[in-house]
């Protein structure tokens, strides 16, 4: 009899303990839920960080003006990490211990997330990724991160096996950088060349800041090469295509989806002209994103708007499906919960991008991929297919 008073007693006190740490989960009160956001607000990758940062204070600003999640406001914490790994630690060290937020709404980049991966997982508060979809954040899977986009070089595989099929018989030349990145870009371009038995007369890892191209892109048109896949972030690209118009070398060019910003046709200019690439994400002026666009409009100022590009629609997107996981759970609100409620989040439509799904077993939500060509002219992309 003493031994059972004694293990009920016990059972009592763990039960009290699940209560307290349900009811004391950090980054909520009974009026508000705080939230998280570590990414480049400073410098040249600020064009995607700030423009993602937007989308997710729009997604805040609906959920407000709705009322909350069940009667909680969500306010937004953002740390600049400027695109640096050892910023982002700290970052997110603060984000978590000091300022204690609920969830992350983003990870920051490739490297960047690499670097904060073991804090954020020993963490396990929900964390989102929809600026990078590295393999890391997703195979496995782990229970409190997802990832949403698409995986760098499936998405790279996708392209190149479209424009083969566009641009049948060419030479391929490639040119990529001499990281993580890089990687990625190579593995899907080995693989489409492979699958589609493609010719490939030169292929060129360039040194990441790298800014002249001159070099490579001539050892392009010296190997005969007739398409290429141009490996660069943003600024790399641009100085490859505008290269190989300098040297009157008219050749059908491939780029990441990473490129497909209003800002990096602009500065392509005329050169962009043969550039490819594909998304997910719904064109600016399309039918379907018209909702969104309105929702940024109204809820952004005239030069935050100006900011915004494809990286506000996936910031949207990724925090609404945070958000309807959260709402699932109900007043009790806990990273268990989350975490559980976004593995089943299924065929989320949020009028930015095409449907998000997540699973137990898959982590990535990988939407349907639409090839695009650049327009200078309406300094944008296209539909091409």
């Amino acid at each position: 009899m003493k031994l059972k008073r004694v293990q009920l007693a016990v059972t009592a006190l763990l039960t009290a303990g699940a209560c307290l740490t349900a009811a004391a989960q950090q980054g909520v009160t009974d009026t508000e839920i705080v939230v998280g956001d570590i990414l480049p607000l400073t410098g040249p990758p600020a064009l995607l960080g700030v423009a993602h940062n937007l989308g997710v204070k729009v997604a805040i600003a609906e959920v407000n003006a709705a009322g909350g999640i069940h009667g909680r406001k969500v306010r937004l914490i953002s740390e600049d990490d400027g695109y640096v790994p050892s910023r982002t630690i700290q970052g997110v060290r603060k984000l978590i211990n000091s300022d204690k937020v609920f969830a992350l709404t983003s990870v920051s980049g490739t490297a960047q997330a690499q670097a904060a991966m073991p804090l954020i997982t020993q963490a396990g508060l929900p964390s989102m990724a929809p600026i990078t979809t590295y393999e890391g954040l997703y195979k496995p899977a782990i229970k409190n991160v997802f990832a949403v986009g698409y995986d760098m070089s499936n998405a790279v595989d996708e392209l190149v096996a479209k424009m083969a099929d566009r641009f049948p018989g060419k030479k391929w030349a490639l040119i990529s950088q001499d990281d993580d990145y890089g990687e990625n870009v190579r593995a899907g371009f080995e693989r489409a060349a492979k699958a589609k038995k493609l010719e490939v007369v030169s292929t060129q890892i360039y040194k990441k800041g790298q800014t002249d191209f001159s070099s490579e892109i001539l050892k392009v048109r010296q190997a005969g090469a007739e398409a290429l896949l141009a490996g660069g972030v943003l600024g790399e690209n641009v100085a490859m295509v505008k290269e190989l118009e300098r040297i009157g070398h008219k050749i059908p060019v491939g780029v990441t989806y990473v490129s497909r910003v209003p800002a990096s046709v602009k500065l392509m200019g005329s050169a962009g002209e043969n550039v490819y690439t594909v998304d997910y994400v719904y064109l600016e002026s399309s039918p379907q994103a018209k909702g969104f666009m309105d929702k940024l409009a109204k809820h952004l100022s005239p030069e935050e708007l100006a900011r915004t590009n494809r990286y506000s629609f996936t910031g949207y997107s990724a925090t609404r499906a945070l958000f309807d996981a959260m709402g699932r759970c109900g007043k009790t609100l806990t990273w268990d919960c989350t975490n559980a409620e976004l593995a089943k989040v299924n065929n989320l439509e949020t009028g930015a991008m095409t449907p998000i799904s997540f699973t137990a077993a898959n982590h990535l939500a990988a939407p349907k991929l639409f090839l695009l060509k650049a327009d200078p002219a309406g300094v944008n992309y296209k539909v091409v297919e």
